[in-house]
């Protein structure tokens, strides 16, 4: 079935507003779910709908929540999300981060008491539209091994990038430090499909390829002991020293089950002119520019805003198993 983006938003909002979430907070969940589809990223998108639902219904999310920014520093933020979902508070962060760092030269928001973040390149771009740098960390509820071990202690904890491109698409980074994001293993559970054999362990700690067994096991790091090196950085910079729960401590982001899971998120932004000088933004385009010399190569961040473009144009083609999901 193919919707507009507009449809396609409409629909979420729709579920979100009967299922105990303010008419701001749906608008705001819709927009960021309906973004990732159309970027391509499936498993943060529209599948996440009916579980955001039942979170809400239940109280595991607030779907009322208010996030509030505080100044702590000349240069920093900490945003308190209120248990609400993430898209408000990162709204918030990129409204009040961007003029902060044209200020200060960069500028930071640690998030507290916060929810799933969704697709974070799409959210890092927004400050690269304005010429701004920036750097995202998040943590997510335990579900990687420390290099060696069984136990899961650290997320999946992605990191995303963005840097301006005078006349061009941004180049946008956006990777978790697992061999792949946890969404995809999510995906195929659902759509009832294996998975490859080193995206992830079973509870018993032996590789699998069936996505269900996988859920209940651990994923595996990518770049192996290096990947899971960073997950730990990621969990220090996004819950550390944010405040917000620990991998370990956060409860499921599949289901509705316990307490909000009261994740982290910390952005740093920095604006070029201010670490570089005034020639700074068309210097960023040198190398990006040797990158697309090279046959072959391609920026990171261009395949995601092509699609996006392209769904906005002729709508999002959405699998049958999906619209099952969403009750249309």
């Amino acid at each position: 079935m193919r919707l507009t983006i507009s449809e396609a938003e409409d629909l979420v909002v729709s579920i979100l507003l009967r299922s105990k979430v303010s008419e701001d907070n749906a608008r705001c969940v819709a927009r960021a779910l309906v973004a990732a589809e159309a970027a391509g990223q499936g498993g943060h998108g529209l599948r996440r709908v009916p579980t955001y639902a039942a979170q809400a219904i239940a109280g595991k999310v607030d779907g009322f929540a208010t996030p509030v920014a505080t100044k702590t520093a000349e240069a920093a933020l900490r945003i308190d999300a209120a248990f609400g979902f993430a898209y408000p508070a990162l709204d918030l962060a990129v409204a009040e981060l961007a003029p902060l760092a044209a200020t200060t030269g960069i500028a930071l928001a640690a998030i507290h008491r916060s929810h799933h973040a969704g697709v974070m390149g799409l959210t890092v771009e927004r400050f690269a539209e304005q010429g701004l740098v920036a750097l995202m960390v998040a943590n997510t509820p335990a579900a990687m091994a420390p290099w060696g071990g069984r136990t899961a202690l650290f997320g999946t904890n992605p990191i995303a990038f963005a840097a301006p491109l005078p006349g061009g698409d941004p180049i946008v980074i956006d990777l978790a430090m697992s061999k792949v994001a946890r969404g995809k293993i999510v995906a195929a559970k659902q759509k009832g499909i294996a998975i490859p054999a080193d995206w992830a362990l079973d509870a018993d700690g032996h590789p699998t390829t069936d996505a269900a067994k996988a859920v209940e096991g651990t994923m595996m790091p990518l770049g192996d002991a290096k990947g899971a090196a960073l997950a730990l950085m990621v969990e220090i910079l996004a819950a550390g020293i944010t405040g917000a729960q620990y991998a370990f401590e956060a409860s499921s982001l599949l289901d509705d089950k316990g307490a909000p899971p009261a994740l982290g998120q910390t952005i740093i932004v920095i604006d070029p002119r201010a670490s570089g000088g005034a020639d700074m933004l068309p210097r960023l385009s040198l190398l990006a520019e040797m990158i697309g010399s090279d046959p072959g190569a391609r920026l990171p961040g261009k395949r995601g805003a092509t699609q996006r473009r392209a769904a906005l144009a002729n709508g999002l083609e959405l699998e049958d198993d999906i619209m099952q999901l969403l009750g249309a």
